[in-house]
């Protein structure tokens, strides 16, 4: 019974092998946590350990850190990380070469191609800094934006990285990236802003755009990967599968999110705008008739 255990194991060992071997990248493989995704499933479980358990037991007994400069440098960083990001990206093949409807991975060693694929990796090291997002939270105590939303897609977005770093650092699911980093551009500029203190708030009146930009950024990504899986394209249509689903999860919570955070709030405003109104001439028709 052990030997047949002993052997299914090695099966299945020599079979992830075979596949890192036949699919993985040569050109990537030597890169910061490209060895296997080992390093990165640790990390991730540490970040999502620490977030939902040990940090908030750390703090609970603890007065919130305050970390305005940490997080304004951490902010600027990230608006010139994103800019960088989207720069590569169009230099490296979105600006003028690669074809919105169909673009294979180049995994030659032609510069643009390989520019490509650095620009692939620097994004999965983006969004591993950008954990740092959520252990803010936590040592600032503000518990509330640690939801599930947040942790699925700060878990979920380094995973994608590294699968394009490691398999597919080129073509057709690179075009995420850039739009991503442009919406981070955005993000970033105005967590800066409202980093920077109450006398700031008033020039964060588009909180609810950037929203509608992110929207409009899974709509993008999910009609870019689905509609290729319907036509000859030397791109793996399980991969633009996962990145189209990937895109609607986001699009239904993001979409959730924006529904509660602002339609239903505009909603009772209103409502409770025309309750007020109601009142308010009842009082004066009322007024009129005992006057009569």
């Amino acid at each position: 019974m052990n030997g047949a255990g002993s052997e299914y194991n090695m099966s299945i060992v020599n079979s992830y092998k075979r596949f890192m071997e036949r699919n993985s990248d040569p050109r990537t493989e030597n890169w910061w946590l490209m060895s296997g995704p080992g390093p990165l499933l640790t990390l991730l479980a540490t970040y999502l350990y620490f977030c939902t358990s040990v940090g908030p037991r750390y703090m609970r007994d603890r007065k919130p850190y305050s970390l305005k400069q940490p997080i304004i440098v951490y902010n600027v960083i990230q608006i010139f990380m994103s800019m960088f990001l989207v720069y590569e990206g169009l230099a490296a093949g979105w600006w003028n070469d690669y074809n919105f409807s169909c673009q294979p991975v180049d995994y030659s060693y032609n510069p643009k191609a390989f520019r490509m694929a650095g620009a692939v990796w620097w994004y999965f090291f983006a969004k591993i800094i950008e954990l740092l997002d959520t252990i803010f939270f936590v040592l600032r105590k503000k518990n509330k934006q640690v939801s599930f939303l947040h942790l699925y897609h700060h878990t979920m977005m380094p995973i994608c990285a590294w699968i394009g770093v490691k398999f597919l650092p080129g073509g057709h699911g690179t075009l995420l990236g850039v739009i991503n980093s442009f919406i981070h551009v955005v993000m970033y500029t105005y967590y800066l802003i409202s980093g920077l203190g109450p006398q700031y708030q008033k020039y964060l009146w588009w909180k609810k755009h950037l929203t509608s930009m992110q929207l409009v950024q899974f709509v993008i990504v999910f009609y870019h990967n689905f509609s290729v899986m319907f036509c000859d394209c030397n791109y793996p249509k399980f991969i633009n599968f996962l990145l189209a689903l990937n895109a609607a999860l986001f699009l239904y919570m993001f979409g959730n999110f924006y529904y509660r955070s602002y339609v239903m709030i505009e909603t009772n405003n209103n409502n409770g705008v025309e309750k007020n109104e109601i009142k308010s001439s009842q009082t004066i028709v009322n007024g009129k008739a005992k006057e009569c």
